[in-house]
């Protein structure tokens, strides 16, 4: 199968300058990238051998003219060599190459995919914790504060964090000489390459203490059980989660991570939840949708005495205010599956009376 044309690789017209060059080579290798997940190092080579040529005004020249063969005339061309001939990293992000391939720092030159340049600490952050959490009717409709105990890393009680004794003078990092990151040197299909982590003596903080925590050993960090107030909104839904910041998993020289309670809503004898209110059928007798009266019906905390207009009909929807919220009375009449003689004989006489 033919390779590409050089400017079809890169997305780029025939008439492109330098930076436009530049620029499309950066953002298509981020995405190719064989250090990120779905790279792929074969459009990766692809992509730097075209931009090894383009980026070269002699070779663009030569390849303008005679295609991929003119381009590697000179010597020092990427099909010549088998390299990646006179595309320079150190160009791109002050890299170096190597003797045995290439060397250079990813997070200098692909810092949008990794978070951050190189020599920039980047942030590190707890394991996220999601429990969950069961909640009556009534909590969800009112809301409340509701108590979780849970076993997780927590920040050291004894030195509150910071890995050493109290009172301890923190001291610089021999392993990364207080920039709290090192560069590790790995061997890929592309030649070797220089990565930057953070450290794991110090936890990218650069410094360590004197004497370490007789408590956690010098990893601010501790396994305990803690129990966690938490304040749940009113009208709140089955199946919500709730996210409570900084109380997951502690890291070690980061943040911690966040807490996350998935809330289940216990159903209701009588009520449903509708929006910010909730719902219930009313049941009448004719004689009191007729008539009208009184009607006590259960909340969710007590009774509540509820006025029936006269002439009330089968559907009709009551409002009644209760608390902060609405209860929306659905109403339904029941009328009588038999009657008696004396009943029956009523009933006639107002059906004579045209009702």
């Amino acid at each position: 199968m033919a390779k590409k044309d050089y400017y079809e690789s890169l997305g780029i017209n025939k008439n492109a300058s330098k930076d436009e060059i530049k620029k499309a080579f950066r953002k298509a290798a981020q995405e190719h990238h064989p250090d990120k997940q779905g790279g792929n190092a074969e459009k990766f080579k692809e992509l730097n051998e075209a931009y090894s040529v383009l980026s070269d005004d002699q070779k663009r020249a030569q390849y303008d003219q005679f295609g991929r063969a003119g381009a590697n005339m000179g010597g020092g061309g990427f099909g010549g060599q088998g390299g990646f001939g006179g595309f320079n990293w150190s160009d791109m992000a002050g890299g170096t190459q190597g003797g045995e391939g290439f060397e250079f720092d990813l997070g200098d030159i692909f810092g949008d995919m990794f978070g951050g340049g190189g020599r920039r600490s980047r942030s590190q952050k707890g394991a996220d914790i999601t429990v969950d959490l069961k909640l009556t009717f009534a909590e969800a409709i009112f809301g409340a504060t509701k108590s979780i105990t849970i076993t997780k890393n927590s920040a050291c009680s004894h030195c509150k964090g910071t890995g050493g004794e109290p009172g301890t003078r923190q001291t610089t990092c021999k392993t990364c000489s207080g920039k709290g990151s090192v560069k590790e040197i790995r061997r890929t299909i592309l030649g070797q390459m220089a990565t930057t982590k953070t450290c794991e003596t110090c936890h990218g903080k650069g410094t360590i203490p004197e004497k370490s925590c007789s408590t956690c050993h010098g990893k601010g960090i501790e396994r305990k059980t803690e129990t966690i107030e938490v304040k749940v909104p009113a009208s709140i839904e089955d199946g919500e989660m709730l996210r409570v910041t900084g109380r997951g998993e502690a890291m070690s020289g980061g943040a911690s991570g966040d807490l996350y309670i998935r809330l289940h809503v216990a159903a209701h004898s009588h009520f449903k939840k509708v929006e910010n209110n909730i719902e219930m059928d009313l049941n009448l007798k004719l004689s009191e949708a007729l008539l009208g009266a009184t009607k006590t019906i259960d909340t969710l905390d007590g009774t509540l005495d509820v006025k029936i207009p006269a002439g009330i009909q089968f559907g009709e929807v009551l409002r009644v205010k209760y608390k902060t919220i609405f209860i929306y009375l659905h109403v339904k009449i029941n009328l009588p599956k038999k009657l008696s003689k004396d009943e029956h004989k009523l009933v006639e006489e107002l059906k004579e009376k045209g009702l």
